[in-house]
């Protein structure tokens, strides 16, 4: 086989340069994982030992893949490569050398049970956290030592940055810090960042094993090099030498997990790193129409440091990406299930993606999605009325609607402090048969628990509307709130917030409930065929590496995309602007971006304005069909050669389409025929 025929001539470049260090500047959709697979094919071809080649990369997955296309072009397989994940490959090593650090070579690398119940010990031996509900849980201590490793930051001054409100436990979760660590090599352990800062420490201890494993391994390939974090940026250095047969791939347009630790300047520094080194750019695009392309290009050149790029597809044609102005968040998900419904006439559901930053911004469109029956997934975040805060306030909800529903008892007074499993099921039970002396009993010992039934009480006495029986039920549960979730109860509030918008838009509460809970019987399982087929909801750090044919990007807003919490910060707001590019690069025939000009806030009681994502304002017009809807409802565009009063609709099928409003109108009230099919299984 002629490899050069086979290959663009960026990628033949990359696979045949017979000098190191080379970086290959993968963009979007650009054959990265063929590239190296041919490269490894050639260099074996060429007569390097298999053995002699080192391949680091992100996932088992990833690896298995390349040397299994590999081993297809020449037909021979390929196990004596090494390498595989960053952490297999140090474990393989430290196999045999971790008495050098002092550790028995049969060492035993925990999963995270394991690390759980060890850090339990610590911090039970140090006799900290005990009785205090608002002390961080073994998780959350867990996240944050391994993100004080890997960003190389103190406790305290992580907690500045990522959760304040935790800043007053700082000096004990030091403490359990260092107590963890001591007591992981007296016992023969190490967690999944051990394995990687002890081989670094073992090759900078162990010049003479250093390099060995620099003359066994002449050729060394990294795959997505812009999400590699300082450890492991260090380690390719020590392993790769002067950089002779070093290949380093990805693209940092697509760093985009600063949040773990990733270094996107591990990849921009690498010219100066290795002054002599090649750059290979990829800018053909296999996946998207030109377009889109034109877009996500203008989208990086604002870009404050990035490496240049132009990507270009041959295929040419295609309608341009739409930007579609609504006029709140809420008739948002309305146009968004109007152009699904319209893009389903040509495609399968399961070949439309609505995108997102965080994953409470798809409540809407999960509640429009369920209402009208039409299946979905969610990938990167729970469902809306699966999260456990949620639920929690729905039960005091229900109780208002319908005071013997005894699981929405048992699950608004156990949080109660000192109320036991036991004791809840016996109020439940007494509270249900009617018999007062036990529930008064119950209630004396327990002030939370008389306090929540006279707030039910008053609230079915009173029958307001939706939203203000929540508000006053959140007044009530916010204290619980904080102390049940005291680790991420700032993010969790997002849920709250958009529940009050939600139970905003009912008059009745029983048809406020229905719409949260009516929903088709779960069918076990995860189901993932070519027959089903489902609209796929995902946040776009989910989204990376996947594609289909339309994509609808929602809440391109400031403060929503990009986050509140990156407007002011250099650094961030560009890993935003990374973030949109990906979001964007996964469509290959229609980009939908959706720009709401309000959103609710909760703090005003309401809707606020919203400015349109300061990465859409700087879209150069010609690159986007413009779209704004009326005060009517209605989308026209912005063009004044156009006067349509919707979306140019597709001819491609007869079968009629209601629009998500059409439908709205003539659903019907009873319980048997509202009932929807939204299927949500998630891996998360």
């Amino acid at each position: 086989m002629d490899f050069q025929k086979q290959l663009n001539p960026a990628q033949w470049q990359a696979v045949h340069s017979s000098q190191g260090p080379l970086l290959v500047i993968a963009g979007a959709g650009s054959g990265k994982t063929r590239t190296i697979a041919y490269r490894l094919a050639y260099l074996v071809r060429q007569g390097v030992a298999p053995e002699n080649i080192l391949l680091l990369t992100f996932t088992r997955k990833a690896a298995q893949e390349m040397l299994h296309r590999a081993a297809r072009l020449i037909g021979r397989e390929l196990g004596g490569v090494a390498g595989g994940t960053f952490h297999s490959f140090a474990s393989s090593v430290l196999r045999r050398y971790a008495p050098a650090l002092g550790y028995p070579d049969r060492f035993t690398i925990m999963d995270s049970p394991d690390m759980r119940d060890v850090l339990g010990q610590v911090r039970n031996d140090l006799n900290l956290g005990k009785g205090d509900k608002a002390f961080p849980k073994k998780s959350t201590i867990l996240g944050l030592i391994s993100k004080s490793r890997n960003k190389e930051v103190d406790i305290a001054q992580l907690l500045e940055q990522e959760s304040p409100h935790l800043l007053p436990y700082a000096g004990d979760v030091q403490f359990i810090a260092e107590a963890y660590a001591a007591f992981k090599p007296r016992h023969g352990l190490m967690d999944y960042d051990d394995l990687l800062f002890n081989l670094e420490r073992l090759l900078r201890e162990r010049e003479d094993l250093a390099e060995f494993l620099r003359m066994r391994h002449g050729h060394v390939m990294v795959d997505e090099f812009q999400d590699t974090n300082r450890v492991q940026a260090r380690l390719v250095q020590l392993l790769a030498g002067d950089g002779r047969g070093m290949m380093v791939v990805g693209d940092d347009a697509q760093s985009i997990y600063a949040f773990r630790g990733a270094e996107v300047r591990n990849i921009l520094a690498f010219p100066k790193t290795y002054p002599d080194t090649t750059i290979v750019r990829l800018e053909e695009n296999y996946r998207s129409a030109q377009p889109i392309l034109d877009l996500t290009n203008a989208l990086l050149k604002n870009a404050t440091t990035r490496f240049e790029k132009n990507l270009f597809s041959r295929r040419a044609e295609g309608p341009k990406p739409q930007l579609i102005h609504t006029i709140s968040d809420q008739t948002q998900a309305k146009a968004v299930v109007d152009k699904i419904l319209e893009l389903s006439r040509e495609c399968p559901l399961r070949d439309i993606a609505v995108l997102f930053r965080a994953g409470f911004q798809s409540y809407p469109v999960e509640m429009l999605l369920n209402r009208i029956g039409l299946r979905f997934r969610k990938f990167g975040g729970l469902k809306f009325t699966e999260a456990a805060h949620i639920k929690d306030v729905l039960a005091y909800l229900r109780l208002v609607a319908n005071p013997a529903d005894l699981p929405a008892w048992q699950r608004a007074v156990v949080h109660v402090k000192g109320l036991g499993p036991k004791t809840c099921t016996g109020f439940c039970k007494a509270l249900l048969e009617g018999d007062q002396k036990k529930v008064a009993q119950v209630e004396k010992k327990f002030p939370d628990v008389a306090a929540a039934f006279a707030l039910i009480n008053d609230l079915r006495r009173e029958k307001p509307a939706p939203d203000a029986a929540l508000e006053r039920i959140l007044e009530f549960y916010r204290p619980l709130f904080q102390e049940r979730y005291p680790d991420d109860y700032p993010r969790r509030q997002a849920g709250l917030d958009q529940l009050q918008q939600i139970a905003a838009g009912f008059d009745d509460l029983d048809a406020f409930l229905a719409e949260l809970t009516l929903e088709s019987p779960e069918e076990g399982g995860e189901v993932d065929s070519e027959q089903e087929d489902y609209v796929v909801l995902s946040t776009v750090h989910s989204a990376k590496g996947l594609e289909w044919k339309s994509v609808l990007i929602i809440d391109l807003v400031n403060g929503r995309f990009p986050s509140r919490h990156a407007l002011d910060k250099a650094d961030d707001l560009e890993e935003e602007r990374r973030l949109l590019y990906v979001a964007c690069t996964r469509a290959r025939d229609y980009l939908g971006l959706f720009v709401p000009s309000s959103v609710y806030n909760r703090f005003q009681g309401g809707s606020e304005p919203a400015m349109p994502s300061l990465f859409v304002s700087e879209l150069p017009r010609e690159c986007y069909e413009e779209w704004r809807e009326d005060y009517l409802g209605t989308l026209k565009q912005r063009d004044a050669t156009k006067t349509q009063r919707s979306a140019p609709r597709s001819t491609a099928s007869d079968t009629f389409q209601p629009s998500a409003s059409s439908v709205l109108a003539s659903a019907p009230s009873d319980e048997a025929a509202a009932k929807p099919s939204g299927d949500t299984p998630h891996p998360l």
